[in-house]
């Protein structure tokens, strides 16, 4: 297992900013962490990387104790935080030459290394540059750069598309993406489009505990999966509709549309199929609602702040 959380909680004074969290992330996954501001995902990530101790539990990377092996396990962890740290009055190779160093790779092996992470990251034609002249895109390669340096295992990347225009956040997207083919990446974005877009699975966290963990596909699911929108090629009665076996209750969409209600959705659909052959009626679409990440978020977090 590449990262395995264990019971852990931060308490700062008298507020506990993360309260007795678990999960586990195998290697080669691409895992969102979300969370509203103040959830505690900086803070576990923080945690996770032995930048901060926990007050209780543990975490462990590829085997490492975040307490006992905090050297050991820093080998195997790229780390990009919030705030990307960057000496800007450095050049982009002299301060790769400089994270090298501190990861302590061979010298025989520092510039072929470089280069590879320049070329990686497409740092190609920015390279000869100091850090403070680059655009914000830019520096964030820089930044993924220096926690790719030496070859990690894992990488945990905090807001790594924050602040970047449309065309840097595709930029950045496909790079990570690409990473991920090999690596372990756990990320925290507000950016819904982007967790879709680069992540298999979703970690929500709201008020330092974790509020929903699984795949995008069985998130999306929850609270519609028992739902189906069908849009027919002429109007139907909702009398007619009633001998659909296996409804729970319907809703007239308008324009020719009815979403249809049960808790057995397959057996519904292959329902509705025969009940259009036997009435003569023609489907035009037939298809499972499922929730936006953004109504997977604002429902999981809500949910919380109910109780």
């Amino acid at each position: 297992m590449s990262i395995s959380v264990r019971s852990l909680t931060k308490i700062y004074g008298t507020q506990k900013a993360v309260d007795n969290i678990s999960f586990e992330i195998p290697k080669g996954q691409i895992v969102g962490f979300l969370g509203p501001n103040g959830a505690g995902k900086s803070t576990t990530m923080k945690m996770i990387t032995s930048y901060l101790p926990p007050t209780q539990g543990t975490a462990l990377v590829c085997g490492f104790d975040v307490q006992t092996h905090s050297m050991e396990l820093r080998k195997h962890i790229g780390y990009l935080p919030e705030q990307n740290p960057l000496y800007y009055e450095m050049y982009v190779r002299e301060y790769l030459e400089l994270t090298a160093g501190i990861h302590q790779i061979e010298k025989s092996k520092r510039a072929e290394r470089i280069e590879e992470m320049v070329k990686m990251t497409g740092l190609g034609k920015e390279a000869h540059k100091k850090i403070g002249t680059l655009s914000k895109g830019y520096k964030q390669r820089v930044g993924l750069a220096q926690a790719m340096i030496h070859n990690p295992d894992v990488l945990i990347l905090d807001e790594p598309t924050s602040g970047l225009d449309p065309n840097q956040i595709v930029e950045i997207r496909d790079l990570i993406i690409n990473i991920g083919k090999e690596k372990t990446v756990l990320l925290s974005t507000h950016i819904m489009q982007e967790v879709e877009a680069m992540c298999s699975r979703i970690i929500i966290i709201n008020n330092g505990t974790i509020v929903a963990d699984d795949h995008i596909q069985n998130l999306q699911k929850v609270g519609n999966s028992s739902s189906l929108l069908i849009t027919f090629e002429k109007v139907v009665s909702k009398e007619l509709l009633q001998k659909i076996a296996g409804i729970g209750k319907m809703e007239d969409m308008g324009n020719m549309r009815w979403k249809l209600y049960t808790t057995k959705p397959d057996e519904l659909r292959k329902a509705v199929m025969q009940w259009a052959l036997n009435n003569d009626v023609n489907i035009h679409s037939l298809q499972s609602e499922t929730q936006s990440m953004e109504d997977v978020f604002r429902t999981a977090t809500q949910e919380v702040k109910a109780k």
